[in-house]
Parts: C-alpha cells; structure tokens; sequence
C-alpha cells in the first residue's frame, strides 16, 4: 500500500510539473507575442500572390499576417481576407489597405491612412469583425491591368505595321519628295514674299496715319459742331429762335393788316374790276378805229365814206 501511495504522490507531481511547464510556456509565448486585433478587408481584384501567413504592413512596418483569405459566399467577386494585426497598430477611420505587388510574385497587404485624432476602427463589419476599405496601389493596378495593356499594345504593333506597310512607305515617300519641291519653291519665292510683306506693312502704316487723321477730323467736327461759344448747334439755335422771332413779327403783321385787306377786297376790287371792264371796252373801239383808219384813211374821222374818182 506504501509503495502505491508513493506511485500515485510520484505522478501527481509529475502532472503537476507538466502543467506548470505547459503554462509557463504558454506565458512566454504571450510575452513573445502581444495581443492582436482582427479585421476583414474586401478586394474587387485579383490578390494573386496572397496566401495564409503574408505578410500585413503598415506603411512598410510589419504589424501582422493574413489568417484567412477566401471568396465571399455573398457576392463571389469580392476576395475575403482576414488579418490580424498587433492591439498596438493605430488601425482608425480613414485607414485603407492596398495590395503590395512586386515582378518576383510575392504580394503583401499595405496599410495606411492613419490620421492623428481619429477615432478607432472598432464597427464590426458583415462577418462580425470591423472592415478596413480598400485603395488601388498603382504597383498593384498596373500588374491587374496588364492583360489589357498587353492586348492594346498588340493592337497598337498590329496597326502600326498596317501604317509602315510598303504601300504606305511609296506614299510616304512622295509625301516628303513633294514637301521638298514646296520648300525649295517657298525658298525661291523668298523675295516676292519679303517685297509683298514689305508692301503690306506700308499699306498698314498708310491706314494708321489715314486712321489717325479721321480721328483728327472727327474730334474737329464734334469740337465745331458742340462748342459752347462759338459751335454750329450754338449758331444754329440761335438762327431759328430769329426766324421764330421773326415769323412771329410777320404774323403779327399780317393779323394788323387783315382790316385793310377786307376794305380792298369789299369795296376797292369791285370797282377796279368795273374799271378793268371799262378800260378793256375803250381798247376795243381804239383797235376798231385804227383799223378802219388803216383801210379807209383819215377820212374816217371826217366824214362819210370817200366816193371813187369816177373818169368818163
């Protein structure tokens, strides 16, 4: 009985010393690795080079790893990555991860935005854990889009060889052999063009000083035509208040004459116009008289008819 109790004593210190170590283990490890945070970013691109263990940087320091990536069950065109990240990492609103692309193949998460004052990214997201937002790195966009550029650059060789075709070389060719003839005739021309510019700057300088003298011109006739003292809107006002004066005198006038020119027209033109009769009838018995002193002599005034010599 002795020896199984001491057995029993053995292995429960035993136990008991195993269990320490284990803890004391476990609380190194703790010490060695501080406590971490979880976060879930979204991606709408191909995390090509992305596995489990990559490394998770913050503006270049390394703060964590990737736990798990894996489509998103409710729209697979998002890439579902989750990391952890050391408890001590300032991960605030305004905080954006990116994808860190390199030509070896090897793509690490880029964290960055951190923002003095902010406060701390704490929401949860749809899978229980707050969301970091995502940014296009332009390392990371450029290796995305590379198909399409290497498509578009075999476009762009395609076409050019179409343009650089033998065809196109010939017309070429007589493009610049007629650009050449051009230039050597704009060089022959030289002259003529010169004389033409030379005329053309006289003609431009004849317009200016024609110019300049309208403008002369123009300031005389507005000087003449306002001046306050002697201009010709002075004088010409002055000459219709005359004339109205002067209308004015002859109506006045007119109006003092008008007695007058009824007595004329009631009383002198009858009788004038009777004289008028008179004067018209006597001239016709003188036209008369005068006649018959013309056919017949003076014996008209005398006596009675002359008698014709009578010989037997």
């Amino acid at each position: 009985m002795e020896t199984r109790a001491n057995h029993v004593w053995v292995g429960a210190v035993t136990l008991a010393l195993l269990v320490g170590v284990v803890l004391l283990v476990v609380w190194i490890a703790r010490i060695n690795h501080p406590a971490q945070n979880f976060y879930d970013i979204f991606f709408k691109q191909s995390v090509d080079g992305v596995a489990r263990g990559s490394a998770v940087s913050y503006s270049g320091v390394p703060v964590g790893q990737v736990a798990e990536i894996a489509l998103w069950d409710k729209d697979p065109q998002y890439v579902r990555v989750r990391i952890r990240v050391n408890a001590n990492v300032p991960i605030v609103e305004g905080t954006s991860a990116s994808l860190q692309g390199s030509f070896t193949g090897v793509t690490t998460i880029q964290l960055s935005g951190a923002a003095k004052g902010a406060a701390p990214l704490t929401r949860p997201g749809p899978l229980g854990v707050p969301e970091i937002p995502t940014k296009a790195s332009g390392l990371g966009e450029l290796l995305s889009s590379a198909p399409v550029l290497l498509n578009r650059l075999t476009e762009l060789t395609d076409r050019l060889s179409n343009v650089l075709s033998d065809k196109n070389q010939r017309a070429l060719s007589e493009i610049l052999a007629n650009t050449d003839r051009l230039s050597s005739s704009l060089a022959a021309a030289g002259p003529d063009v010169k004389a033409t510019l030379d005329d053309l700057q006289a003609t431009i300088r004849q317009a200016n000083y024609t110019l300049a003298s309208f403008e002369k011109l123009s300031d005389a006739t507005n000087q003449e035509l306002n001046d306050q003292q002697h201009g010709l809107v002075r004088q010409l006002r002055e000459t219709l208040k005359t004339a109205s004066g002067a209308a004015d005198s002859l109506k006045a006038l007119a109006d003092d004459a008008r007695p007058g020119v009824q007595q004329i027209n009631q009383r002198t033109l009858p009788a004038a116009e009777a004289a008028i009769h008179d004067l018209a009838a006597t001239t016709k018995a003188l036209r008369e008289l005068t006649d018959q002193m013309k056919d017949r002599g003076v014996g008209t005034l005398v006596g009675g008819p002359q008698l014709p010599n009578y010989k037997p």
